[in-house]
């Protein structure tokens, strides 16, 4: 099996695999015809079709009726004295006269098709007279009225829904200057960052911030869907770079299209396009957005078309086709997948009054609470077509991580109500924190997997997210454990602190053990990595806000000097190879996430708490806020909490 640092995506992310160009043959340069010999080709077959309908006409001598349109001869029988024959209470009125009408019909058709040939032969010569440039420029404007009316065609106005009462979307600007200082320098890193997709990556998914050009993984198809730009949206406004964010509008409204033959991950696509989108629409009102957010979760609603309505990983857009990743277990679909869209579905039926987004999520939550869990854990992977669970590996890292995740933040989003959510959530951490949270030797608390009956000893960055997690469902937790619950989650913030410690870089690597003497470093050269996430530092920013402990303020700042300083090239930022590496080299890709989530989380860290309070917002798992809804807002009533 492909091993976890190689695997195409997991949960709240796994890296994406890093195909170069040579991996694929240049179809544009090998296949490309001049303009004017398509125009040829289709001008030989017009010409083939025109003579095989002139040559091919039906003979009048074998058809006593041949029908072009005219007036049918075919009259309901009244007399049969006037020289006719009486069929079957219809008369065939006057054949000899028909014949030679036809005769002249056949001739008049025939005229006609020479007429049109030699039209089209003129028009032909016409173009074959023009320049390359002007048959582009033509054949470009039929693309493009193709492409409006198709945007005419898709864009249904949307009811009319009452925004929730939204809280604290702009400022947050903190009185100390050293923390104010600290914030701007994340803007400025923004900046920078998209200021050098803006110039080098335009409207491709991600930045190639060295060779200064666009990037794409297979989790995007092989389109550019202009990923970064959905994805930093949200961000751009928060920070106030509006002029940045109208930029990014506007290649939305006049470019983004999903209507394209391109295979995507359902939950890539959902977490950062429609998450994206949805919040963008929140925080400015611009119409566009949620117009976009509803076109492109029709194109993923197909990938439900499943025998348990669990949905494949994969579906391409145009067709609707889906599958899932080769590598998951026997065909399975993955946990952290298919149970990552309740947040985004849920604000879809709100804001279209159509319940099909909210069935189809309360469907695999009503799926998977009829399944036995072995030792009370969810396995990460299901079969689609069976209902049965795939081999018994449990993670809160990938494969698992955003499952536990939006069933706190379901409950959370519906001001409290989905009383159900947090009964799931409830079981889930109890079983987590039996079976796989330990302490090491040197008191470090981690989270373990579960692999084949045994725990394995080992961390990701992506688990990292738990902390966070952890604090922010400590109120409501039972049996007055909010405390307990607020302490794990210091512990793990912790113990992913150390992680960067113990490098060279002060980057955490992507994964770490706690076998003998070994804790919180990585053992294996392909899980040294640090690709730009955010996990780490989301955890910082939780606690953060529910403890003031100034320590995290100074953990985010330490971070953000490290990105800084080892991250930022002239073109952008990079991934590095090897944390432990104190001239290491780089990986080449700005991804999408970094902007979206860790430099969001950096500013938030140090920012006022009346930016995006949590108790009016909850953010989807790529850092997209989205208000809550409260319970004189919803129209949802499939669920008994919202009744």
């Amino acid at each position: 099996m492909t091993t976890p640092a190689l695997l195409p995506l997991s949960g709240r992310r796994l890296p994406p695999l890093n195909l170069g160009a040579s991996a694929f043959p240049h179809h544009r340069a090998t296949l490309r015809l001049s303009e004017k010999f398509i125009l040829l080709l289709i001008l030989s077959a017009f010409i083939t079709l025109c003579f095989g309908a002139f040559f091919f006409l039906p003979d009048s001598s074998k058809h006593k009726r041949f029908d072009l349109g005219l007036e049918d001869v075919l009259i309901p029988h009244v007399d049969t004295s006037k020289g006719g024959k009486n069929l079957g209470g219809f008369l065939i009125h006057g054949q000899g006269h028909d014949e030679h009408r036809h005769r002249e019909e056949e001739e008049r058709l025939r005229n006609k098709i020479r007429a049109d040939h030699e039209k089209a032969l003129e028009e032909a010569k016409e173009k074959l007279k023009k320049s390359r440039d002007e048959i582009q420029a033509e054949i470009q404007t039929e693309k493009n009225k193709v492409v409006q009316e198709l945007k005419k065609k898709d864009s249904k106005p949307l009811p009319p829904v009452p925004l929730p009462n939204l809280i604290g979307i702009n400022s947050g600007e903190p009185a100390d200057p050293d923390i104010r200082e600290k914030r701007n320098k994340v803007k400025e890193m923004m900046k920078h960052a998209w200021d050098n997709y803006r110039q080098y990556g335009w409207g491709h998914n991600e930045l190639k911030p060295i060779a200064r050009k666009g990037h794409s993984t297979n989790i995007f198809g092989n389109s550019q869907m202009g990923a970064t730009i959905v994805d930093a949206l949200d961000t751009l406004y928060i920070m106030g770079l509006h002029d940045e964010f109208r930029e990014g509008q506007e290649w939305i409204d006049k470019n983004l299209d999903f209507s394209v033959n391109s295979e995507v991950s359902v939950f890539e696509v959902n977490i950062r396009f429609i998450g994206g989108l949805l919040a963008a629409y929140y925080l400015s009102g611009q119409e566009v957005f949620k117009i976009k957010a509803v076109q492109l979760a029709g194109k993923l609603l197909p990938a439900f078309n499943t025998p348990t309505g669990i949905p494949w990983a994969m579906v391409n857009l145009k067709s609707g086709v889906g599958r899932n990743w080769g590598w998951a277990s026997a065909g399975s679909s993955i946990l952290a997948e298919f149970g990552t869209l309740h947040m985004e579905f849920v604000h879809l039926s709100y804001l279209t009054g159509d319940p099909v987004y909210y069935n189809k999520v309360m469907h695999i939550r009503k799926l998977l609470q009829k399944m036995d869990r072995p030792n009370g854990l969810y396995p990460n992977y299901l079969n689609p077509r069976t209902g049965r669970w795939g081999q018994h590996h449990t993670s809160v890292g990938g494969l698992g991580d955003s499952f536990y995740e939006y069933l706190l933040k379901a409950w959370l989003m519906s001001d409290k109500m989905d009383t159900e959510a947090r009964k799931m959530y409830d079981d889930a951490i109890e079983a987590i924190e039996k079976h796989l949270i330990r302490k090491s030797n040197g008191g470090l608390t981690f989270i373990g997997e579960w692999k084949n009956g045994h725990l394995e000893r080992k961390m990701g960055h992506l688990t990292c997210f738990a902390g966070g997690m952890f604090a922010l469902g400590a109120d409501g937790s039972r049996d007055d454990k909010a405390g307990h619950y607020l302490q794990l989650g210091a512990e793990i913030a912790h113990t992913c602190h150390e992680s960067y410690d113990r490098t060279a870089l002060k980057l955490g690597p992507e994964a770490f053990k706690f076998d003998g003497g070994v804790e919180a470093v990585a053992v294996r050269q392909n899980e040294k990595y640090y690709i730009l996430r955010p996990e780490v530092i989301e955890t910082y920013w939780y606690m953060w806000r529910f403890t003031h402990d100034p320590k995290y303020r100074q953990w985010g700042w330490e971070a953000t000097q490290a990105i800084d300083k080892y991250c930022r090239v002239s073109g952008g930022f990079s991934g590095v190879k090897d944390v432990y590496s104190s001239s290491p080299t780089y990986d080449d890709v700005q991804q999408s996430f970094f902007l979206a989530e860790t430099l969001k989380y950096l500013y938030l860290l140090f920012s006022n708490d009346d930016l995006l309070p949590l108790d009016n917002w909850v953010f989807n798992t790529e850092a997209h806020p989205l208000p809550v809804l409260h319970l004189a807002n919803t129209t949802l009533s499939g669920n008994p909490a919202y009744r």
